[in-house]
């Protein structure tokens, strides 16, 4: 039994971090957030540096949070897996959100321990007994989602037939043109979610009916369309509906790419949740986790060899940059060079190799930045708040990081998410 050890990585970035600290922030006297050019001068950053914008990433919590209040009233559930880092919940919560998703037992005693009043939500649609039997009994997790009669048994079970339970069906739809599809792996068919519905009802005091149109969706009309067919789903099914959850997906800005304003996709979703008919005290969820973090986080990198329009960076596919491989996601850039005059050379597009030594490890980009970077030269890129440090692994040894708070704005604005960061 000695041979048998459990690691957590929920926030591997803390690992980057000196033991017992928390993340590096400005000047002591002058208790300010350093913007992230005094922070690459005053550390000179060898490996990837992840810049946070608390104040950023707080006033998108505010303006999503009144958006989606002010359109439907409902309830904004953060989707923890997107960013699990500690100070970007903090600023999530100062940012006004309450509520969160949590699809794991690190996720939920993460969670518990930050924030002991938060209403945490399991919207994983299969979980193991023991996580189900935890998330219950030991972190005061009421509200389950499922997809199939075998998981309602397990939680029936696991939770001791509990009379306090909210159970919400998790339905399957059609494949549709989000970025990142996710029709395929979770998700009741229609006449599934009908039977689940009805028994559900049965055995909870608090039902529900959830969807995903899939991540970095860029068409409000599939908020829609998704509340339609829950609304033929509701209609057959003959039950009264507690919560409508139209899950996450929401957009944000890449180069090239410039989403509907976030007013759209409100407008969207108030017209399809309307033609519901739900009873009074219905609540309406969404599930953002892009949408509130992606402008919050930079990553600043090194050149370590520049081979035409080729750039070798210090970190990659297997690290922070997973989205820039096999996704091709492209994010803004700004070349860093604090200890000499920036010159007027014309913009060009690069591609990245990361550092470890697969050559797998490619980002095409284009990513636009000075004709002549060189080596020693740092990067800076922009909307990595979203699946940037929680997708990094320890492979080929490359998995330190270090982590620091900034002042900045964000790289990149998307319409309707426009803060006004206040002096930090």
């Amino acid at each position: 039994m000695g041979f048998i050890r459990s690691r957590s990585a929920v926030t591997p970035l803390r690992r980057g971090v000196t033991a017992g600290t928390t993340p590096a922030t400005g000047s002591a006297a002058t208790g300010r957030r350093p913007t992230v050019a005094q922070a690459v001068a005053l550390h000179r950053p060898e490996e990837p540096m992840h810049c946070i914008r608390p104040a950023v990433v707080s006033d998108t919590a505010r303006v999503f949070v009144d958006a989606f209040g002010g359109a439907v009233g409902g309830d904004v559930l953060y989707a923890v897996k997107c960013n699990p880092e500690p100070a970007v919940l903090r600023a999530l919560w100062d940012g006004g959100v309450r509520h969160f998703d949590v699809a794991s037992p690190g996720e939920v005693r993460l969670v518990r321990q930050m924030f002991p009043q938060a209403v945490l939500h399991y919207m994983h649609p299969v979980k193991g007994r023991q996580a189900i039997r935890a998330a219950y009994h030991q972190y005061g997790v009421r509200d389950f989602v499922l997809d199939s009669a075998e998981e309602l048994a397990k939680i029936l079970e696991e939770t001791d037939h509990a009379a306090d339970l909210g159970l919400i069906v998790r339905l399957a739809l059609p494949r549709g043109n989000a970025v990142y599809d996710l029709s395929g792996k979770f998700g009741a068919a229609a006449a599934d979610a009908v039977a689940l519905l009805r028994a559900v009802r049965t055995v909870a005091p608090k039902i529900g009916v959830s969807f995903h149109v899939g991540s970095q969706m860029l068409d409000p009309a599939a908020y829609e369309r998704a509340l339609e067919l829950a609304g033929r789903v509701i209609a057959e099914a003959g039950v009264s509906i507690d919560v409508v959850d139209v899950g996450g997906g929401f957009p944000v800005s890449y180069p090239d790419v410039t989403p509907p304003p976030l007013d759209d996709f409100m407008a969207a979703i108030a017209r399809g949740v309307a033609k519901l008919d739900l009873p009074a005290h219905a609540r309406v969820w969404c599930e953002p986790g892009r949408a509130l973090v992606a402008a919050g986080v930079s990553l600043v990198v090194q050149v370590m060899k520049r081979a035409g329009d080729v750039l070798y960076i210090n970190d990659g596919v297997y690290g922070s940059l997973s989205d820039a491989g096999v996704p091709g996601f492209r994010f803004p850039a700004r070349l860093i060079r604090p200890f000499e005059a920036m010159t007027d050379a014309p913009a060009a597009g690069f591609s990245f190799y990361g550092p470890t030594c697969d050559s797998a490890d490619r980002m095409n980009g284009p990513f636009l930045l000075p004709a002549d970077i060189k080596v020693g030269d740092w990067i800076e890129l922009g909307q990595l708040g979203a699946y940037g440090g929680c997708l990094r692994t320890a492979f080929n040894g490359f998995d330190q990081a270090r982590l620091i708070e900034v002042a900045d704005r964000p790289l990149l604005e998307t319409p309707g998410h426009e803060v006004s960061v206040r002096a930090a």
